[in-house]
């Protein structure tokens, strides 16, 4: 069995683990990325790809001043990518609408937008139904109204991935198609990593590995508090113009991809690892698209997929140096937001495991917070 030597392990290669491996050997650390699959071969290759900072878990909350910079991150690594690898990750500004169907929604929406509308870099306002229907007529006649946001954007999830992957390439940093069977520790220190086909001494190990952190648990003999939440996507040849904003609902949405196609979601289905593609899913998502486009009846399916996002036991994030083991770091627990916060995860994490002072608040995504640690 071989044996190398790097400074840093990073176990996952999804967006976060080759995010991380972008800044870190930006920095001059040399890095070996290790997955088991291939680079975006999970939730970072699958997802929609919506930056929309203003919504989800934790917003507003603890995740908030993060939402706000990942989005700031995005647009700058847009450019940058661009110029060091020539892949268009086609970030875009799209608007987001946010419908209402009853009273009870038509409050929940309102009560937010002072916060929202308080955001610098975004445009939020309520739109009643005759607004509705003056943006797109083809929304639902039973829509009380809806909230939209300018300054949201979406990004083509796989090709930031292959964008990320390449330009860590390029300053040196080592693919290893492979899979972690242990860890190499001395005392509270790990010292390198096992693979079924090698070792890799090293100072510093990155766990960015998603839902299958239980092996990490067993690993390290702690719990990390991370299951996966299935999500389906289905894509249609739809009638009628693209849309030109992502339209939500009760966690639903649509939207037209620059490859032209409707892109209608999702689930979140507590179903362990099972990732298999269901008719349930499928219609489940079909009856939400009608909702708010009855129009979309006549689309065509053109395909489906299925991927596992990771989320913690209390929906937050795990971001930070693992408690008594030295040089051991984890990124994960994004959920539905993985796309949106990978970048800035990767970002405050390289600069965590170099000592470089964070600007961001990131205390309430320790991982001791959880009391079975110990």
């Amino acid at each position: 069995m071989s044996i190398a030597k790097v400074d840093v392990v990073i176990v996952g290669g999804g967006n976060i683990g080759t995010a991380a491996g972008y800044f870190l050997s930006k920095l001059g650390k040399k890095v070996i990325i290790v997955e088991r699959d291939s680079i975006g071969a999970h939730a970072s290759g699958f997802a929609y790809g919506s930056l929309s900072p203003l919504g989800g878990i934790g917003i507003p909350g603890p995740i908030l001043p993060l939402a706000i910079e990942a989005m700031k991150l995005h647009e700058y690594m847009y450019q940058l990518l661009m110029t060091e690898t020539g892949i268009d990750t086609q970030f875009r500004k799209k608007p987001n609408l946010t419908l209402a169907f009853n009273e009870e929604e038509k409050m929940h929406l309102k009560g937010r937008l002072s916060w929202q509308q308080a955001q610098q870099g975004y445009q939020v306002k309520w739109l009643n139904h005759e607004d509705l229907k003056s943006i797109d007529s083809r929304i639902s006649n039973q829509a009380l109204g809806g909230v939209f946001t300018e300054g949201t954007a979406e990004v083509d999830s796989y090709r930031l991935v292959l964008a990320l992957t390449q330009a860590a390439e390029k300053q040196g940093v080592e693919y290893r198609l492979d899979e972690v069977i242990g860890l190499k520790t001395k005392a509270s220190k790990v010292t390198g990593v096992i693979t079924k086909t090698a070792e890799f001494e090293c100072e510093q190990v990155l766990f960015a590995t998603g839902p299958w952190g239980s092996k990490v648990s067993k690993w390290l003999n702690i719990t990390i508090p991370v299951r996966p939440l299935k999500g389906q996507i289905i894509k249609l040849q739809a009638p009628g113009p693209r849309l030109e904003f992502t339209m939500g609902w009760s966690g639903n949405y649509a939207t037209t991809k620059p490859d032209g196609l409707l892109w209608a979601g999702t689930t979140e289905e507590e179903v362990g690892f099972d990732d298999s593609l269901t008719t349930h899913a499928r219609n489940s998502i079909m009856k939400a698209l009608l909702t708010m486009l009855p129009s979309m009846e006549s689309a065509s399916l053109v395909t489906q997929t299925a991927c596992l996002r990771p989320v913690s036991s209390d929906g937050l994030l795990l971001l930070g140096q693992i408690p008594s083991w030295e040089g051991v770091y984890i990124a994960n627990g994004a959920g539905r937001k993985g796309i949106l916060l990978g970048l800035i995860m990767a970002k405050i994490i390289a600069n965590l495991m170099l000592g470089v002072q964070v600007d961001v608040p990131i205390e309430p995504f320790r991982i001791d917070r959880f009391t079975n640690l110990a």
